[in-house]
């Protein structure tokens, strides 16, 4: 699927993405997805690509271990988040897969429009629409109904976003519910956020109710950080699970708010944070019979201690 890709008439590659966000996105994304279609530059020539695959070629080379990931093909539909000046739009376009960009600001939505206006690709969007407020679930599940129904095979869409500092609790807590709508989710995102929602441990001050959050809904994995010179962050990714996978509560909505609740108090004893709910007796109660001391604080439950402790609660009210 070889594409006309035209570069902004008066931005490079690495000066847009420098200038978008400093940690960048291109090569954490390019490593993780793998995509090595060819590309014909504005001169017509093949095989010149642009900064984000000359950055995908470099990371590559330096070892297998940092290419593996999701990877996307011919026909794979994929939600952008934040196209900037379309770098990365360029590299999935060029995989083959239909892509819908979701891009806030409206002078960088028309600069994407404008470099792939004539671009094959067919089904794809660049929507002007804030993220945190635009009803993404409608639009992505429309597109794989209709390639569904021209006899595409692709049951999920994958997402990809170079995601800001400020909003990144917000864009993980709209996406990982949706895996009925995708299998992957690849962020990129500051080094210290990336370990606090991957590789945060028990008794940590690192370890919220987010942890407990990410993990009910995915399996997370902290991919890898390149060298800070490049000013690209890390990537994780999160292979969301299916509604069936997902752990057996009585309540999805009960659960979450038990566990913030929870979190609320992160020093005191569940018996004293949660008295909202029932009797500090019941919550002893409730602690015993899921295998816990009654003298048990947050920060030292895993996702499956909390699923028991909830169901155990959920019982007893019965």
């Amino acid at each position: 699927m070889a594409c006309l890709l035209r570069s902004p008439p008066s931005v490079s590659a690495a000066t847009s993405l420098s200038t978008r966000e400093p940690s960048g996105t291109a090569s954490r994304v390019s490593t993780v997805l793998r995509c090595s279609r060819r590309v014909v530059a504005d001169d017509g020539r093949e095989g010149a690509t642009d900064d984000f695959h000359s950055t995908l070629r470099a990371l590559n080379s330096t070892g297998s271990r940092r290419s593996r990931g999701t990877e996307v093909k011919d026909g794979d539909v994929v939600l952008e988040i934040g196209p900037g000046t379309g770098s990365l739009t360029n590299v999935l376009i060029n995989s083959g897969a239909t892509v819908i960009a979701i891009e806030k600001d409206p002078r960088m939505a028309t600069l994407v429009r404008d470099r792939f206006e004539g671009v094959d690709r067919p089904d794809g969007e660049i929507l002007q629409e804030d993220f945190t407020k635009c009803h993404v679930s409608s639009h992505v599940s429309q597109l794989l109904e209709s390639k569904k129904s021209t006899g595409g095979g692709v049951k999920h869409a994958k997402v990809v976003a170079n995601v800001p500092f400020n909003i990144s609790t917000e864009i993980i807590k709209r996406l990982l519910p949706l895996g009925d709508i995708f299998s992957d989710v690849v962020l990129l995102l500051q080094d210290e956020t990336a370990f606090r929602l991957v590789d945060s441990q028990l008794r940590t001050s690192e370890y919220r109710a987010i942890n407990i959050f990410v993990n009910f809904f995915s399996d997370a994995e902290y991919r890898f950080k390149v060298d800070r010179t490049n000013f690209f962050p890390p990537v994780v990714m999160f292979k969301l699970k299916r509604p069936t996978d997902y752990p057996e509560v009585a309540s999805v909505k009960d659960f979450f708010s038990m566990v913030n609740s929870a979190f609320n108090g992160k020093r005191k004893m569940l018996r004293k944070s949660l008295q909202h709910l029932r009797t500090p007796s019941e919550i002893e109660e409730a602690l015993s019979d899921a295998g816990l001391p009654v003298t048990a604080r947050p920060e030292e439950l895993s996702l499956e201690d909390f699923v028991r402790l909830h169901n155990s609660l959920a019982r007893a009210h019965d």
